[in-house]
């Protein structure tokens, strides 16, 4: 059975994995929106 200080590493590292995820999906929404504006803007 895992300890407590697993249990609240397990959970620090989940919270860093979850904002790193959000980061590189804004990354990504940020350079869709600049792709698809890229295309309307170079018409």
């Amino acid at each position: 059975m895992p300890t407590p200080d697993a249990n609240d590493d397990l959970a620090a590292r989940r919270r860093r994995a979850r904002r790193t995820a959000g980061i590189v999906a804004l990354i990504a929404a940020g350079i869709y929106v600049a792709f698809i504006l890229s295309g309307v803007i170079g018409r």
